[in-house]
């Protein structure tokens, strides 16, 4: 409490009992009139005369009564009003704080040791502040992210894209010495086109899928007839890599319901990682099993290990563990991110694991879609 504010409570209290006092003394005149009535009036009203009588002889004791009801009125009524001045100083100091918020300064919270009766009052403001500042930082990332993404958009169709202005560009000069070689420029032309067209494919899913209305063409399946079939999609891949692509379910059958082109998406994207990224892997393993109302299946490999520092970026747009997009390994960076979301849009969730021995995606979706609006596929 400053000393101003101490000060005023003082003043308040003094005022209240002055005001007090000059109330008790004069009940004191009003009754010290009465017992010196004149005889006249006396004996004009008998029951007044009666009255004084009593009040005459036990003066003392009415006195002492009247003095103790005094003070005990006194200390209530002097206590009430600087409870009540207090707490008006309290508002007041909540009131500046409040405005001091205002004024952008949303790191700063009230202190709730501090407000006396307005705790949970302090609590619900400091909790209100709390989720605009969050809300505040969310909308801040997601103008971060869109900035990010259209600088990344137009580096990716950049990139591309002038090399085909430039190859056409030598094509369009006649700047080239045999037919074949100006083939060779139409074909990087082409090849280059085929990889803007990929980004913006990529671009259009992600988008898509980001949506939580998007809409599930859902099929129950048998997973594992699902899972050797998008194995078998990639064994002539693995066998120029030398990566032996296996599944194994610890249920079967397993049946699960899902969108089947979606999470055929999914798959293909973690094993065309493992293929690309999974340096010096030998095997990769598609496991599957039953757990309580969810499937849990990992997709593994025995490649290099992914740094504890990528694991936790590694689902974002445009994310790469490389530091640069080799002509070997391609991509858009787009894969996970667009994994991650038909997964939630199944109501699962993907995450990863890595350690010196594998490295590891595991997904969790349940075994059927209930409660979802999606239309149902006809088997």
């Amino acid at each position: 409490m400053k000393s101003k504010e101490l000060s005023e409570l003082i003043f308040e209290g003094v005022v209240t009992l002055t005001i007090v006092y000059l109330l008790y003394m004069g009940m004191l005149m009003i009754l010290a009139r009465l017992v010196s009535a004149p005889p006249v009036l006396l004996r004009q009203m008998p029951s007044l005369r009666s009255v004084v009588l009593i009040v005459d002889a036990f003066m003392s004791i009415y006195r002492d009564i009247f003095q103790w009801i005094a003070a005990i009125f006194a200390g209530v009524f002097t206590w009430w009003r600087l409870a009540r001045r207090y707490k008006q100083m309290q508002l007041g100091h909540i009131l500046d704080e409040l405005h001091y918020i205002a004024a952008g300064n949303f790191d700063y919270r009230i202190d709730a040791n501090n407000s006396g009766s307005y705790v949970d009052v302090v609590n619900s403001i400091n909790t209100l502040v709390e989720s605009t500042v969050e809300a505040m930082e969310e909308e801040r990332k997601i103008e971060q992210s869109k900035d990010e993404l259209i600088t990344n958009v137009s580096h990716d169709i950049r990139t591309p894209l002038t090399s085909i202005i430039g190859y056409l560009g030598l094509i369009e000069a006649g700047q080239f010495e045999t037919n074949e070689e100006a083939t060779r420029y139409i074909h990087i032309a082409y090849t280059k086109a085929l990889q803007m067209k990929v980004l913006v494919d990529d671009l259009f899913e992600y988008t898509r899928v980001r949506q939580p209305t998007t809409p599930l063409l859902l099929k129950t399946i048998n997973l594992g007839h699902f899972l050797e079939q998008v194995a078998a999609d990639y064994e002539l891949e693995s066998r120029k890599r030398n990566v032996e692509i296996e599944v194994f379910l610890k249920t079967d059958p397993l049946m699960v319901e899902v969108d089947v082109d979606k999470i055929a998406r999914v798959f293909n994207n973690l094993i065309s990682n493992a293929l690309k990224y999974g340096h010096g892997a030998t095997w990769i393993h598609i496991e599957a099993e039953k757990i309580g109302s969810e499937v849990v299946i990992a997709v593994k490999n025995n490649g290099e290990r992914i740094p504890s520092k990528a694991l936790e970026e590694v689902f974002g747009r445009f994310y790469r563990v490389e530091n640069s997009r080799s002509k070997e390994t391609g991509g858009t960076g787009l894969g996970l991110a667009i994994a991650q979301s038909i997964v939630a849009l199944h109501g699962g969730y993907i995450y990863a694991e890595s350690d010196e021995k594998e490295t590891k995606f595991v997904l969790h979706l349940p075994l059927e879609q209930k409660g979802k609006k999606e239309e149902k596929a006809n088997a």
